[in-house]
């Protein structure tokens, strides 16, 4: 089986700073909003590089969405910046109603998303974020897994015309994705071939996945895994077609198991050829302080917990 390494942990945020200051030099439309939070979003090189094209709402996240979804009308693409926590819950209604509902085209860039926010703690958790986001018609909602891939969908969502949630990490994460692949929305990757069981993971579970096939392997057993990085619109094609050879099905995602990528894969699965599934993913709780590490492994976030769902959907075949 293809394996795969790392040379050097980044924070997935970092990907997103690096793809926005690429923009500030390739397209004059873009612009950047900032919610108080400037260096959390890695936003510094485009505010160097554009200061007049930067603007600073201060902690007022749901003005912050007006202002967005007004500058697209005179042809301007906005990314907003603060936590996914921020992004989302604090501002549905302004989301739902000014940039939603008139398909506008504003690109919500959330960062310190899922668990792995670690020491802040619930409040600052977001878990719901996938399910909520999804459910707007016409919202993209895309969850990259490294900082190549950040970096690769931020220029990306430039060149989409509409509503794009676009969510990412705190901690350091492996870099292993190719450096110049291109990004494509609503288009899966086939990491790895397999047989026995699909693996379909999302964002910094795509990591542990890898690493638990390896194991996997080792027992052998041959996971095919897939990086679903776009949530919406889900590239269906690619599951059935790995699903008709496997005949079975793990999920994983950093999120709830209500309402994330696990409920968006079973519903295609449903329709299409059912067969056993396995979720990782939260099991509908809020999250707690504590280091990334040791929440991965509490909530069962992790490559042991990806192998120990493989069993059991192994045993329901």
């Amino acid at each position: 089986m293809k394996k795969y390494t790392f040379t050097k942990k980044i924070d997935t945020r970092s990907g997103f700073g690096a793809g926005l200051a690429e923009l500030g030099r390739t397209n004059k439309n873009v612009v950047a909003l900032c919610a108080d939070l400037i260096g959390s979003l890695k936003m510094d090189k485009f505010i160097e590089e554009n200061p007049d094209r930067f603007f600073q709402i201060g902690i007022a996240e749901a003005n912050m969405m007006g202002i967005a979804a007004g500058m697209t009308i005179g042809g301007k693409i906005p990314f907003t910046g603060t936590f996914a926590n921020f992004s989302t819950a604090r501002v549905y209604d302004q989301i739902r109603q000014s940039i939603a509902y008139s398909h506008k085209n504003v690109k919500i860039c959330a960062s310190h998303a899922g668990l792995t926010l670690g020491e802040d703690g619930a409040t600052h958790q977001t878990l719901e974020d996938i399910g909520m986001m999804k459910m707007l018609p016409g919202m993209v909602v895309i969850n990259p897994c490294d900082y190549n891939q950040t970096k690769a969908a931020t220029i990306a969502i430039a060149d989409y015309e509409g509503p794009v949630y676009l969510r990412f990490g705190r901690p350091a994460v492996p870099v292993f994705m190719p450096e110049n692949e291109k990004f494509e929305i609503g288009k899966a990757i086939k990491l790895t071939e397999g047989k026995d069981v699909t693996i379909i993971a999302t964002g910094h579970l795509v990591w542990e996945a890898l690493q638990a096939s390896e194991a996997l392997d080792a027992l052998g057993i041959k996971a095919e895994v897939i990086n679903i990085h776009t949530i919406k619109p889900l590239d269906e094609e690619a599951i059935l077609k790995s699903v008709a050879k496997t005949n079975c099905v793990v999920t994983a995602e950093e999120h709830n198991i209500l309402g994330g990528l696990g409920e968006s894969v079973a519903r295609t699965l449903t329709l299409n050829n059912p067969v056993p599934q396995e979720f990782v993913a939260v099991k509908d709780s809020f999250g707690e302080s504590g280091t990334p590490a040791q929440l991965m492994e509490k909530y069962a976030l992790n490559d042991k917990a990806i192998i120990d769902a493989v069993k059991r959907v192994l045993d329901r075949k």
